[in-house]
């Protein structure tokens, strides 16, 4: 049974709908205009950490910022299914289910990766991609330093001040500090503590990959994908990633003509470093109807 959406105090709706065995969660702004749009987020965040940038894109159009299954508010997958043609599928639902025909897709870090896959397999739904600081061949660097944030990971941590300092924030932040609130979010309270609203599937995932030494294989050739695409594409780098190498620019722009491959200030986390540039880059995109 699908949720009616509820309002929130910031401004925007909720709502839920079945895809497969999960439950997704999202997050809707704005009113019918231009081409609808799909935010979708990556490994170590969710659909909150993308309200600010979403509200800014609405202001001539519907924008949607899903939580992944396995993310945030959307249930865990209880067969453990978190393959990209179900992820790619799961934004299939998620069109059908808001009556929408076509969306763009704005995907960071692995949500880039699966929109990709969305616009590759289903291009018939996409209308046009943005990537954000994701291309098809991933930095060695910034690879493992997400295996060991995140294979490292505990099952639970003791507080929301233990969840700070493992991902390397102060613990004195106050209350009301924007990162001290989006970890509240971000953690779902259980009796012994507090457990992140991600699935530990993905944390095992890179625990088997440090023990080993062996990346988990994805079975997709994404410079295929995107050398076939027909629709405009934009990829963005954050100048200080250690996720996207800056040779891998020129690399993207000569895959497909009609990619775009441009640089931004900020790291990885360019919705959290450069909000403003990052937005005003995405509407730049979008401003010629597709």
């Amino acid at each position: 049974m699908v949720n009616l959406p509820t309002h929130t105090p910031s401004g925007h709706s909720t709502g839920t709908l079945p895809s497969g065995d999960v439950t997704l969660f999202y997050r809707r702004f704005g009113k019918p205009g231009a081409t609808p749009l799909v935010i979708v987020h990556g490994l170590s965040y969710f659909s909150y950490d993308w309200i600010d940038i979403a509200t800014a894109l609405a202001h001539d159009r519907e924008v949607v910022a899903l939580d992944l299954r396995g993310f945030g508010e959307s249930t865990w997958s209880p067969s453990g299914d978190y393959g990209l043609r179900t992820f790619a599928q799961d934004i299939q639902a998620l069109l059908d289910h808001l009556g929408w025909q076509q969306a763009i897709l704005v995907g960071h870090s692995m949500g880039g990766r699966i929109c990709l896959c969305t616009a590759a397999w289903f291009p018939e739904r996409v209308a046009a991609l943005v990537c954000v600081d994701f291309a098809p061949d991933v930095a060695a660097a910034g690879r493992a330093n997400v295996a060991r944030r995140i294979g490292n990971q505990p099952d639970r941590f003791e507080s929301v001040d233990h969840a700070l300092a493992y991902h390397g924030y102060p613990i004195d932040l106050s209350l009301d500090a924007p990162m001290r609130r989006r970890f509240t979010q971000f953690l779902k309270p259980v009796d012994d503590g507090f457990v992140l609203k991600r699935d530990l599937h993905f944390r095992n995932g890179f625990r088997e990959t440090l023990a080993t030494g062996k990346s988990q294989p994805i079975n997709v050739d994404l410079w295929a994908l995107l050398a076939g695409l027909e629709i405009q594409v934009l990829f963005l780098r954050g100048t200080t990633s250690d996720m996207f190498a800056p040779e891998t620019l020129e690399k993207v722009r000569a895959a497909n003509p009609r990619v775009r491959a441009e640089e931004l200030e900020g790291s990885h986390d360019l919705a959290g470093d450069n909000p403003e540039g990052l937005t005003e880059a995405v509407q730049q995109f979008i401003r010629t109807p597709v």
